[in-house]
């Protein structure tokens, strides 16, 4: 009887989750506060090819379904195992999916910005990349990893601290920048249920400082990281399957 009453709370909490993402009571107003008419310019930086479709997801649905324009910034193609260009063809096809316009994809393969644990990239050279990006695209929006990066790889918190030095050393005043909240690993394999711990953590803090972002297409999610072939290895699609970011990403302003 015990083991009834667990298995239908469980059922009766997973049914709620996906009620509240398909049927949201308020609507999120992410970059929308001030004017809903004003699109905005914006650009996702990433480490790797994949992080996109595995990390970010939910952001990029909510700004396409939104009309904002989206570039995205991919620091190197992923070649720690040498299939560097077989993962950049992966990302272009997997922008597609997200509906992210190919000319407004940009993929490195720098010397300096390799793919691997121990790879240190120097946050200057990110720096001065990101800064030829936002005044050649006219960005009115950066949003990248926290310092942790989601996964804790090095190469994700050197994306960060890159934004970071931009953004103290010569980003134009009015730019907005903001993280994806790395959380514990405990909410990040629940899926559907860290829904309610999202959003009670964005309502302990003042309003505007966090944005939770439930994913509108997690069908579109799914399609986009299989188009990342090399990667989609068994414990890739549990970690697409059971993973929180795939339903809901917090995002914080960076000050």
């Amino acid at each position: 009887m015990g083991w009834m009453l667990i298995i239908l709370s469980i059922f009766v909490v997973w049914v709620a989750s996906v009620w509240k993402i398909l049927f949201p009571r308020s609507k999120p107003t992410f970059l929308d506060e001030g004017s809903p008419l004003l699109k905005k310019n914006v650009l996702l930086v990433v480490a790797h090819p994949d992080d996109e479709s595995m990390f970010f997801s939910p952001t990029i649905n909510y700004l396409t379904s939104r009309g904002h324009t989206v570039y995205l910034l991919c620091m190197s193609i992923g070649n720690a195992d040498g299939m560097g260009n077989i993962r950049k063809d992966e990302l272009y096809r997997a922008c597609v999916v997200h509906k992210v316009q190919l000319d407004r994809v940009k993929v490195l393969d720098d010397p300096d910005l390799q793919d691997g644990f121990g790879q240190v990239w120097n946050h200057g050279l990110l720096a001065n990349i990101i800064e030829e990006e936002v005044y050649g695209h006219v960005i009115d929006v950066i949003i990248t990893f926290d310092s942790y990066g989601v996964s804790g790889h090095c190469n994700h918190g050197d994306v960060h601290y890159g934004v970071r030095k931009f953004l103290d050393d010569s980003a134009p005043g009015n730019i907005e920048a903001w993280e994806l909240v790395s959380i514990n690993i405990l909410r990040k394999y629940i899926g559907l249920f860290d829904i309610w711990m999202a959003n009670l953590d964005v309502k302990r803090h003042p309003r505007g400082l966090r944005h939770c972002l439930l994913n509108e297409h997690p069908r579109k999610s799914f399609l986009a990281m299989a188009q990342h072939t090399s990667q989609w290895v068994w414990f890739r699609k549990l970690f697409v399957s059971f993973s929180s970011y795939t339903y809901i990403n917090t995002l914080r302003r960076m000050e």
